[in-house]
């Protein structure tokens, strides 16, 4: 253990955390993750402990409370038990005593407050409900943004997206707004993939996946990992890691933003586009993709919001 460098040891919890994403609703057991790690069990806990700072039990709840208290907003049909099995709950009264004390409220009273929050009245649809509550995901106030963010729209398409091969250099804490942080991971990706031939090509994409909800995570624990498409036997490297993407729906919309413009985009599309459109989000992650290089300070993005029909 003493041989492995920084970057190992990173590779090895980044897999760690990929397995959970996948596995959350789920037992996962403490011999999977060290196996996942390629730790022994006995030293697996304090190693993840040390690097995320929470123990892997701990890292395991939070998600899956993130995740429950999402779909309580997302899904304002399903009971509250429903959710909990969804999300790795086995025992009802263990979920919603966990919830508390996350959230400060019982599951029940925390979807009610969310959507009253909203200003939406009893009397309108549950969809409705829901749709303005996700229009919040990335931008709070984006009700006075949405017809300068109209004009910043180019084109909305619901396709399915085939399945991606992806390696992807990951970042946990506050974004949101740090032009600069981007710009260093991407530089950082890139340097690591433009010697090995990795950049360009008919099929290249670049992309930035979210794998949090940041009205739900503290900002200090958000996940994001900027991606670029390989080919599938490329290897993990250090911190660079490698997943799968797995083929879905997608409600893409189109873009021409600067770097101060994306929380409006988001904001319409999520606030405006969403809710007029008979779709919902599904439970896969949302991202960004970029079908080309930025000019004079102009970002073409192509947001990209897993759905599903009503």
């Amino acid at each position: 253990m003493e041989n492995l460098t920084r970057q190992e040891y990173i590779s090895r919890i980044n897999k760690v955390f990929d397995f959970i994403e996948s596995n959350y609703s789920r037992e996962i057991t403490l011999e999977e993750l060290a196996e996942v790690a390629h730790f022994s069990k006995f030293h697996f806990t304090r190693i993840f402990a040390a690097g995320v700072g929470e123990t892997p039990f701990k890292f395991i709840q939070r998600v899956r409370l993130e995740k429950a208290a999402t779909f309580l907003l997302l899904y304002p049909n399903e009971s509250v038990s429903d959710i909990a099995t969804k999300t790795g709950f086995t025992d009802l009264a263990i979920f919603s005593r966990n919830f508390k004390m996350q959230f400060g409220n019982s599951p029940s009273v925390y979807r009610s407050e969310r959507l009253k929050n909203s200003n939406i009245s009893q009397t309108e649809s549950n969809q409705k409900q829901t749709d303005l509550v996700l229009g919040n995901y990335f931008c709070r106030q984006f009700e006075t943004l949405k017809t300068e963010t109209m004009e910043l729209n180019k084109s909305v398409e619901v396709k399915k997206l085939p399945a991606m091969s992806l390696s992807y250099l990951r970042y946990i804490g506050p974004y949101q707004g740090n032009e600069n942080l981007f710009e260093q991971l991407w530089n950082k990706l890139f340097g690591w993939a433009g010697p090995r031939g990795l950049i360009g090509g008919p099929d290249f994409k670049s992309l930035i996946i979210y794998h949090d909800d940041p009205n739900i995570t503290d900002d200090g624990k958000l996940r994001l990992s900027v991606c670029i498409t390989v080919p599938k036997e490329t290897k993990p490297d250090g911190e660079i890691g490698r997943m799968e993407l797995e083929e879905a729906t997608y409600a893409i919309g189109r873009f021409e933003v600067t770097a101060a413009d994306f929380s409006k985009a988001w904001g319409w599309f999520y606030g405006t586009w969403l809710p007029q459109s008979g779709y919902v989000p599904d439970d896969k992650p949302c991202f960004e993709m970029y079908p080309e290089e930025p000019k004079d300070g102009k970002f073409i993005v192509d947001i990209c919001v897993p759905v599903k029909p009503l």
